[in-house]
């Protein structure tokens, strides 16, 4: 099964650092996950230079996730231009599209 995760609440943070990415990174999360978006405050887990940015940058180079933050989330934290290498700035038709393009999803998953 193909998912997207759409992370949108603060709780969010400490279930994707503490079970969806290292399940990812051991090859153990059972579903293959083909993009994350991410909303408000998370977008800040995509910006370059922080722990957890990192084993995203390394996540997607390992995977071909793709990692997305809402644009203008990002904008509105002014770290558009700070974010990792792998992720980008944009809005749901982009998100669609993107999706579409990584081989489509059977479900969105938001947190």
């Amino acid at each position: 099964m193909k998912v997207a995760y759409v992370f949108a609440t603060t709780n969010c943070q400490k279930i994707l650092s503490k079970m969806i990415v290292p399940q990812l990174e051991m090859d153990g999360h059972g579903a293959k996950v083909v993009g994350m978006f991410f909303f408000m405050d998370n977008t800040f887990m995509l910006v370059k230079g922080t722990e957890f940015g990192e084993r995203l940058q390394a996540l997607q180079e390992k995977t071909g996730i793709l990692l997305m933050a809402c644009d203008q989330c990002a904008d509105e934290r002014g770290i558009t231009d700070n974010l990792i290498p792998a992720a980008y700035a944009g809005c749901f038709p982009g998100l669609y599209a993107a999706l579409i393009n990584a081989g489509g999803v059977d479900q969105v998953i938001t947190l």
